[in-house]
């Protein structure tokens, strides 16, 4: 037990918890928060030039380290500003620690117009968190930031947030510090591993399902070795990209939400075993005849969508190496040959039919193997989803179903400060850049080496290309007047370049990368069809 104040106790309980990297901006409120970091050196804090930048880099930090990220927040304004990275990471399954203020303790619910003030904000926040807390003595926060990190740290990863109001955080007492936890993976039961291996023995053409969970719960080679042993094809979601290889003979890849005659859906649809691993299985065109072992780790998504589920509830690395552990399979050289026919089918399209295609290769071939792409809502991102292979796992990353533009940017330069060593890529169009563009003063005052490629058509372009097909031409709100982006960067002092062509696109990354320091390539552009 030692005097301290409660925010020398928040910093200090952070530092316990492993926490190495802050996202936030500095407010009234959270005054007595942010000093004790001046003498504390081994948290180092980003100060953004946006409240929602501080999520979303906080959620590229924690789903490319696989730890949980960290942002901190004024009350009110600062908190519902960051609400689009939070909502991001609830939809993505990211372990995100929000720390937010609130106003004066004695004004909370009077709702009587106090600076930043949100009548009943904890209830705003609820709907895209796990958890949440308001801490009113000093004496209180180290127990909440280590029951955060706990549900951080257990069943399905998503946000926490906790408040603090101002005065608890100047206030001294005598306070005692917790030690941090180590928390187990939750396993499975054996007759539910049974069962499973039970059905898994009488398919007949089983195939795999992955989702992001798979990819949280590092779980790569748990799954290559299920799927080699039961020898399963593996399709994933656009957040399972990576948990498995595109290279490993088994990947069949990602379903196209919108082309009928894509191979990949006629093979999912004619499996009668599906075993789903960590993905809420929502937008999967299954039949009621097909049977669906589901591997969760969260409960309430067990069944969900499909009502003929066996159950697996726990850990995705657990659980699947407990039920490899059951079969031992031999290879099948007519299940090898489908998906490789299926994988050079969708190839020989992707390049051939889709003018995407050849920006989508060019980034692909510019990027490492451990390379990081994080692809916006945009033509090129839709793209990527089907056709942009993956070879690692935390290597793309997605805004999930929540959807939202303009998440790419700053979540790739948290991406980047989480792994410095990895090339980190951000792919947006023009409109969805110009959400966060501001946080190209973030990537150079801290020298962040994301390569931000812009793809600029001066529209929401897949918004104006469905208002003239299915609208007679009648356009509305979707065209744009974009800056120079090349111009823009320079502005920042951050490198510019404009290229036109995949080849040059190709070289740009490249040399960008070389140079591992904040860069913004500009592609003008068309208007494009439909990604399928």
């Amino acid at each position: 037990m030692a005097e301290m104040t409660g925010g020398q106790a928040l910093i200090r309980s952070l530092k316990r918890e492993g926490v190495e990297v802050i996202f936030g901006l500095p407010g009234v409120q959270m005054y007595e928060a942010v000093d004790p970091l001046y003498d504390e050196s081994e948290i180092k804090f980003f100060t953004t030039r946006h409240e929602q930048a501080t999520t979303y880099m906080a959620d590229g930090y924690a789903r490319a380290s696989g730890k949980f990220g960290t942002a901190m927040v004024v009350p009110g304004p600062g908190l519902l500003n960051a609400t689009a990275g939070i909502g991001t990471a609830y939809a993505a399954s990211s372990p995100i620690l929000v720390v937010a203020g609130q106003i004066n303790r004695d004004k909370i619910g009077k709702d009587v117009g106090m600076l930043h003030e949100v009548n009943d904000q904890l209830e705003t926040i609820k709907p895209i968190t796990k958890w949440q807390k308001r801490i009113l003595d000093p004496k209180e926060i180290p127990g909440a930031i280590h029951e955060a990190v706990h549900q951080l740290s257990i069943g399905r990863p998503r946000p926490v947030e906790i408040e603090i109001p101002p005065e608890t955080l100047a206030e001294k007492a005598d306070i005692v510090l917790w030690e941090p936890e180590q928390y187990a993976r939750l396993s499975a039961s054996e007759q539910q591993i049974q069962r499973a291996a039970e059905a898994l023995s009488k398919a007949k053409h089983p195939v795999l399902w992955v989702g992001g969970g798979a990819v949280s719960a590092d779980a790569s080679a748990e799954l290559a070795t299920l799927a080699e042993k039961y020898n399963m094809p593996v399709i994933t979601t656009p957040e399972g990209k990576g948990a498995i290889p595109d290279s490993h003979p088994l990947h069949l890849g990602v379903i196209s939400a919108r082309r009928p005659e894509d191979p990949v859906r006629d093979y999912f649809k004619a499996s009668d075993v599906i075993v789903a691993v960590g993905t809420r299985f929502a937008d999967a065109p299954v039949e009621k005849s097909q049977k669906v072992i589901q591997i969760d780790i969260d409960p309430q998504e067990i069944g969900r969508n499909h009502d003929n589920t066996l159950e697996v509830l726990g850990d995705a690395r657990r659980s699947m190496a407990n039920l490899a552990a059951l079969h031992q399979g031999v290879q099948d050289n007519n299940v090898l040959k489908s998906v490789s026919e299926i994988r050079a089918q969708r190839a020989i399209f992707a390049q051939e039919t889709q003018p995407q295609g050849g920006f989508v290769k060019a980034i692909r071939d510019a990027l490492p193997v451990n390379g990081i792409l994080v692809p916006d809502m945009t033509q090129i991102g839709y793209f990527a989803r089907m056709y942009f292979p993956a070879y690692e796992p935390r290597t793309y990353l997605t805004s999930s179903y929540f959807g939202n533009l303009g998440f790419a940017f700053p979540t790739a330069l948290g991406a980047k400060v989480a792994c410095p060593d990895k090339p980190v890529v951000s792919v947006s169009g023009d409109g969805g850049f110009l959400f966060n563009a501001q946080e190209l003063a973030t990537a150079k005052m801290y020298n962040i080496g994301v390569v931000a490629v812009v793809f600029s058509d001066s529209a929401y372009g897949n918004v104006m290309r469905d208002q003239i097909t299915r609208f007679e031409g009648r356009v509305v709100g979707s065209q744009l007047q974009n800056p120079d982006f090349a111009k823009m960067a320079d502005a920042y002092g951050v490198t510019g370049l404009t290229v036109h062509t995949p080849d040059e696109l190709r070289s740009a990354i490249s040399k960008c990368l070389d140079a591992d320091a904040p860069a913004v390539i500009q592609v003008p552009v068309g208007m494009m069809p439909h990604p399928i």
